[in-house]
């Protein structure tokens, strides 16, 4: 069964199942990117490590839309059969 939609992060425990809500509490946590937030202001991070972070992150979404969009491309049902008769 899925759960339902939450409402500022709160997960509602069914049939006592605590292990299961707190899976889906981390779930959602980690698709906010609050646990990263945490990690990354635990300890001061030096100018340089920051930068570093925020150019392999540029870097990182770049290569994934670009993956993402050739992808796409690769998957389209509509598209024009490009050597007509060699099949």
């Amino acid at each position: 069964m899925r759960h339902a939609k939450f409402i500022a992060r709160t997960v509602l425990v069914q049939n006592n199942n605590v292990e299961e809500a707190c899976r889906v509490l981390n779930r959602i946590l980690g698709k906010e990117e609050i646990y990263d937030q945490f990690r990354r202001t635990r300890y001061y991070e030096k100018p340089f490590q920051t930068r570093r972070r925020i150019n392999f992150e540029r870097c990182k979404s770049i290569y994934n839309e670009d993956m993402n969009r050739k992808i796409q491309f690769v998957l389209r049902k509509n598209r024009v059969e490009p050597f007509p008769g060699c099949n």
